[in-house]
């Protein structure tokens, strides 16, 4: 089990229809409701011609020292893909700004990372927009 996390706090998964690999999105042409894993070493120019198909992306982050997700949010972002983003694995409450400053909607964590990091310190993170570091130097 997991928990999603976004500005509001702590919520259950609503995405029921399952995710695929990018594998196997080529078998997958017209399907409804289509989510994407991606590794965090994938380049999204593999899926760029069909972003507008993909209703959520999750990307994983193996470990919290891995900023490769960061990225590659921002260059789905860049490319135009509008849909769902997920951060899924070792994100830290401490990352929460710079995942949603880099495009990501929400944050998927292990039941013993909400345990350990509970609501109240993603909270405190979740008003990300008024805690930029660069709009602070440049004011």
């Amino acid at each position: 089990m997991s928990v999603i996390v976004k500005d509001t706090g702590f919520n259950t998964d609503d995405w029921a229809d399952g995710f695929i690999s990018v594998e196997d999105l080529a078998a997958n042409d017209g399907a409804a409701n289509l989510a994407l894993d991606v590794p965090s070493d994938f380049d999204p120019k593999e899926i760029e011609a069909r972003l507008a198909e993909i209703d959520l992306i999750r990307v994983d982050f193996p470990s919290s020292a891995d900023g490769r997700g960061f990225t590659i949010a921002k260059r789905l972002r860049l490319m135009g893909f509008a849909g769902r983003l997920r951060a899924k694995g070792h994100v830290i409450s401490d990352q929460y700004a710079m995942a949603r400053r880099s495009g990501f909607d929400e944050v998927e964590i292990s039941n013993e990372l909400a345990s350990r990091q509970p609501a109240e310190e993603w909270a405190f993170r979740a008003n990300w927009q008024d805690h930029d570091y660069q709009s602070r130097v440049r004011a």
